[in-house]
């Protein structure tokens, strides 16, 4: 098994791009695109933290901050329920407390401006001003994994988000993938150049 990713503060890593890590993942693992940054500097690379919350409920959001580690990026599914904001300025200032890693949700948050200025990296589906609940008896989970659409997200997987969207990659396969997307994003940084000398992509990849 592959060992887990770091932080997002681990150098070199967090500057590899999403694109790159799902071509050299054999195409799997990009999460709905409408899942984005709410600013396009916004990046993510470190350790999922996957949470199940009732739709229109934070409690189990509210939990995960105090039961996730420093540098885990908390990964929430929201029973397919849009249209509330999960997560806003105080759940923000406590995450960062906990030193997080940062935000990803398949729902909105709100106090969107506030939350640019803090800083910590949020991937949302939407921003949404409309409050949620908190139900002692709702159905929910905490490091348990969670399926968005066609991805498994499972505790410990690797987690990079940039402004093109998010990734998961599976735990096992962090390493080789991270080394293949290195070695994919040299090769086109040799084709740029040779792009700027003149030559032509119908030449470099042999298209009719």
């Amino acid at each position: 098994m592959g060992s887990s990713p770091q932080s997002s503060s681990e150098p070199g890593n967090v500057e590899i791009g999403t694109a790159s890590l799902h071509e050299a993942a054999g195409r799997i693992g990009a999460l709905p695109s409408a899942i984005k940054p709410l600013t396009s500097s916004f990046r993510i690379f470190g350790p999922a933290f996957p949470v199940q919350s009732p739709p229109a409920d934070n409690l189990w959001i509210h939990r995960a901050i105090y039961q996730a580690k420093p540098g885990d990026i908390l990964v929430v599914h929201t029973g397919n329920h849009y249209e509330a904001g999960y997560w806003g300025e105080i759940m923000t200032q406590a995450a960062m407390a906990r030193k997080l890693g940062g935000l990803v949700i398949d729902g909105g948050v709100r106090d969107s401006q506030r939350l640019i200025e803090l800083g910590l990296p949020i991937f949302s589906r939407t921003v949404c001003i409309r409050g949620t609940g908190k139900d002692p008896d709702g159905a929910g989970s905490l490091g348990a994994p969670l399926t968005f659409g066609d991805v498994q997200v499972e505790h410990g997987d690797l987690v990079a988000g940039d402004a093109d969207g998010v990734v998961i990659i599976p735990r096992a396969r962090i390493e080789e993938v991270v080394a293949k997307a290195r070695s994919r994003d040299e090769a086109e940084a040799g084709i740029i150049q040779r792009l700027i000398q003149g030559e032509s992509t119908l030449g470099i990849y042999k298209l009719p």
